[in-house]
């Protein structure tokens, strides 16, 4: 074996444990800003970030979520391409139908394409907004409390425009209830 064979080897190693240092540092540092600035979101805790939004509606009209003032406002960051995203919508689905009419008012943030959107919304027969944020939208859930960028991804504003609730992942009906519950 050559001295250059041998010395492969030894490069390789150097590299993997190189490349695992930098990961291990990026990864504490991306943790430590977020957690630096998860203190620092006056403005998402407010609802201000939530309401100031303005989003296309399937008929490619902006909807400004600034419209549903007043009501218990269900924001679901949501794609067709999402398993749990699809689990938990009915349950969205029947609450609009039981609560719409004491002031609750979902709207869903679709990461996806329109004609998806369109189609998965007629076969759930959905019954409140569905707003399209293209793959942007993940950009908007984060600056709203997601910090994993993962979906599905909830934000429950009460009457006053405050933000109540935050949810990472599918949010459960118990959980929803009792949350609809105390604001409703």
């Amino acid at each position: 074996m050559t001295a250059a064979a041998a010395a492969a080897p030894v490069r390789s190693r150097r590299v993997v444990v190189l490349v695992l240092a930098a990961a291990v540092i990026a990864l504490a540092v991306g943790l430590a800003t977020a957690l630096w600035h998860r203190g620092d979101n006056d403005a998402v805790r407010d609802g201000t970030a939530v309401l100031n939004l303005v989003l296309p509606d399937l008929q490619g009209r902006e909807q400004p979520l600034a419209q549903w003032r007043g009501k218990v406002l269900v924001v679901n960051f949501w794609a067709t391409w999402c398993a749990p995203c699809r689990e938990e919508m009915p349950q969205f689905v029947a609450a609009q139908a039981r609560d719409g009419t004491k002031g609750l008012q979902f709207v869903g943030i679709a990461v996806d394409d329109p004609g998806k959107v369109q189609a998965y919304a007629r076969e759930v027969k959905l019954n409140y907004p569905a707003l399209i944020g293209g793959f942007g939208a993940i950009e908007l859930s984060k600056a709203l409390g997601n910090d994993l960028a993962a979906l599905p991804f909830t934000v429950v504003v009460d009457r006053q425009g405050r933000v109540a609730a935050t949810q990472l992942g599918p949010l459960k009906q118990a959980k929803l209830d009792a949350l609809l519950a105390r604001l409703l």
